[in-house]
């Protein structure tokens, strides 16, 4: 199925190896400050910011002066704005309105370029705020989380097609394995999203330990995006950056 690609900055999302993007998981601004400085000795294309665990990024102030941080230290590198919810593994609980008007703000601040949506925070409040998004002029990173199993094929394939029908720009399901099959069932979902269904970049991954090796077959699966560490993690499994990187280049370079 014919697909289009993302450009964010210098980036092109869905072309080419999987990218690597990079959480900064931090309290405050100190604990940015070493996660930034992990960061400056691995290979990546994108950093994702983890709102939930930085202390007060509810207020405008402080997430603008966060984020006014970040940006000056990443440079040009796309930047991922998330706040992952409790109900889907994050740090913190929050309000259906709490989370529009942070991801609202995130968006405000014209230093964010793709902004992440969990799939399942209510019908009405993510097409609203894909909407939104979309007029201040930031990609849409439509996402899911099942901490708790792995579904099966074609309902992974539902989740991430219903993503493309609210014009989410990227599609995003992470699930956690039972057993080693259930790896193998996320992979299946992949390949069937990039041979038949998916007209954008799709991003598919097992956690966990018994779901590590996904995360760096993105070259053959079609998923265009993969998360490794430069320090703390943000979901079980990543993969430290730098092999990550290493690894994804010489498979890219064997499929050809």
């Amino acid at each position: 199925m014919s697909k289009k690609t993302v450009k964010i900055r210098n980036t092109e999302i869905g072309a080419g190896v999987p990218k690597v993007c990079v959480p900064i998981v931090a309290a405050n601004i100190e604990e940015m400050d070493r996660a930034l400085e992990h960061l400056k000795s691995v290979p990546y294309d994108m950093v994702e910011w983890r709102a939930d665990f930085y202390q007060g990024a509810e207020e405008n102030e402080t997430m603008t002066k966060a984020l006014e941080h970040l940006r000056r230290q990443i440079k040009d590198a796309p930047l991922l704005f998330t706040f992952r919810t409790f109900a889907e593994g994050g740090n913190r609980a929050i309000t259906p309105e709490a989370y529009r008007k942070i991801n609202l703000q995130a968006a405000g601040s014209r230093m964010v370029d793709i902004v992440d949506v969990e799939l399942f925070r209510g019908e009405c409040l993510t097409e609203e705020l894909v909407k939104k998004l979309h007029q201040y002029r930031v990609c849409v990173l439509g996402s899911n989380h099942d901490f708790h199993e792995t579904p099966g094929e074609d309902e992974i394939c539902r989740r991430l097609c219903r993503m493309q029908r609210l014009n989410m720009d990227i599609t995003k399901i992470a699930v956690m394995p039972q057993r080693r099959q259930d790896m193998l069932t996320l992979l299946a979902a992949a390949v069937t999203m990039e041979e038949r269904l998916a007209d954008r970049p799709c991003v598919t991954m097992s956690m966990g330990r018994d779901g590590a090796f996904s995360r760096v077959m993105g070259g053959y699966t079609g998923s265009a995006i993969t998360f490794g560490t430069a320090g703390k993690s943000s979901a079980p499994g990543q993969l430290p950056a730098e092999k990550l990187k290493t690894v994804l280049q010489i498979m890219s370079e064997c499929i050809g």
